[in-house]
């Protein structure tokens, strides 16, 4: 085992970056672990690809902070196992359909099962006490060390000198005076530190990058719960859908997403496998999904949806392809009103 070595869950955001650097500035050998749940916001703009994005909205944050720090970063997907947490947390929810308790646990398993494959001593995270609602107050904190088998081994190096000893500091591997005492959620002390550093390239921290705290997300993924048909397998597949375009719950069978941009049909054109597929047949308009089963009443609903969204939403009828379940059917319809498609639309 490395003298000195520590292995940190790495985000790349401000907190992280910082705790990385304060345990280097002690000598300590610094490696990381990001793990990829598949709700990362900025990996669905990479996969959405739209011509506009800037780099840096594009690029991991966790490979470019490793690389800024010379530290080596795992990515390590738990997008499969994740679900089960996602749909069913022990915990519950936070303010939207972020189950932070749970995936803090699960993080923090997964990083002790690495610890003796990677020679670490100890865990590290960027954690402030205080500073988020679910999972950093005090006992929450220590609720989820315990839970995580690690008890005495998880150091939080911003906020170390509010928080129990740990067995680092104990042992000397860690000097507990030079670790930092920060608390609550301002993040001013955090800026002036980077500033103190030399960081300046970082990601603006509120907010994080996970889908599932966006409060549209967390609506549009409770909705698809509430719906689900009885015996439903719950796939990543549903959840990649959640994340982009226009969502329109129309009756409780039937939920209509549509593409918002080219960018977006693109995109969905990868998931119209086992799916009804809708077009407008004449006129540039979205690519709609619709999942089965779906009545010959419930695909013209989903017709006129497409219309009101199309560049013919203002002609009498506008004529709609339904591909699906090994046919095709043209539909003409009349468009929705934006009055009628508003009471629908999931925000």
């Amino acid at each position: 085992m490395s003298e000195g070595r520590a292995l940190g869950l790495v985000s790349g955001g401000l907190d992280s970056t910082l705790a990385c650097r304060v345990l280097q500035d002690q000598g300590i050998e610094v490696i990381g672990v990001h793990f990829n749940t598949g709700f990362c916001l900025t990996d669905t703009r990479r996969q959405v690809g739209r011509r506009r994005e800037s780099v840096q909205r594009l690029r991991s944050e966790a490979l470019r902070a490793g690389s800024d720090l010379d530290v080596p970063v795992e990515i390590v997907d738990v997008s499969g196992e994740y679900l089960q947490i996602v749909t069913h947390p022990r915990w519950g929810y936070g303010k939207n359909a972020n189950p932070c308790i749970d995936c803090r646990i699960m993080m923090l398993t997964k990083a002790r099962g690495l610890m003796q494959e990677l020679g670490a001593r100890f865990i590290f995270t960027g954690e402030v006490l205080g500073q988020r609602p679910m999972t950093q107050y005090r006992g929450t904190m220590r609720q989820i060390e315990k839970a995580s088998g690690l008890d005495g081994f998880l150091l939080r190096p911003l906020s170390a000198q509010r928080l129990p000893e740990t067995e680092p500091e104990k042992r000397g591997w860690v000097d507990r005076s030079r670790l930092l005492g920060l608390s609550g959620r301002s993040r001013k002390p955090q800026f002036a530190l980077a500033a103190q550093m030399g960081l300046t390239d970082f990601p603006q921290p509120a907010g994080g990058c996970c889908f599932l705290t966006d409060p549209s997300f967390g609506r549009k993924f409770f909705d698809f719960m509430r719906h689900l048909p009885p015996g439903k397998i719950v796939s990543l597949e549903d959840f990649v859908v959640l994340k982009v375009g226009r969502h329109l719950r129309l009756t409780d069978r039937l939920k209509v997403v549509l593409g918002r941009d080219e960018a977006e049909n693109d995109f969905l054109e990868n998931y119209t496998a086992g799916r009804w597929a809708l077009r407008a047949a004449e006129v540039v308009g979205p690519l709609a999904l619709v999942d089965p089963p779906a009545s010959g009443g419930d695909l013209e609903l989903a017709a006129r949806a497409v219309a009101r969204y199309c560049d013919g939403r203002d002609q009498a009828s506008v004529t709609v392809r339904c591909e699906g379940d090994g046919e095709t059917r043209m539909l003409t319809v009349a468009p929705f009103s934006a009055g009628e498609t508003a009471q629908w639309v999931i925000k």
